[in-house]
């Protein structure tokens, strides 16, 4: 596994740990269906929230959470349908984004709740 996959699964790792200390149940975790995936799916208040993370080094220029694309969103739309479908769920879905972005030794995250709409 390249390097860049083991620092996804440690961002991956480090916003999981982040939802569980506020309160959030991990309810599925790298759920693929088709050609999408959603990194994390995890519920607070009756609230489902479908989570994409994104990890990056300091030396990354752009906005992370900005590196979202129209497919990108699309595609974890379709594998959320999906999920609530098989689940046969009634609840608020919210997208939300999670940055982790690592300076040398330390990380910093964001947590940005309804970052997009599927609308």
């Amino acid at each position: 596994m390249g390097k860049h996959n083991d620092f996804g699964k440690e961002g991956e790792e480090i916003a999981v740990r982040h939802l569980q200390k506020n309160g959030y149940k991990i309810r599925f975790r790298n759920y693929r269906y088709l050609k999408a995936e959603i990194d994390i799916i995890a519920e607070k208040d009756s609230i489902i929230a479908i989570i994409e993370v994104r990890s990056r080094s300091t030396d990354f220029i752009e906005n992370i959470g900005e590196t979202i694309t129209p497919k990108k969103i699309k595609l974890l739309v379709t594998a959320a349908d999906h999920y609530v479908i098989d689940q046969d769920l009634d609840m608020e879905i919210r997208f939300d984004v999670i940055t982790i972005l690592k300076n040398k030794s330390r990380f910093e995250l964001e947590h940005m709740e309804g970052a997009f709409y599927h609308f």
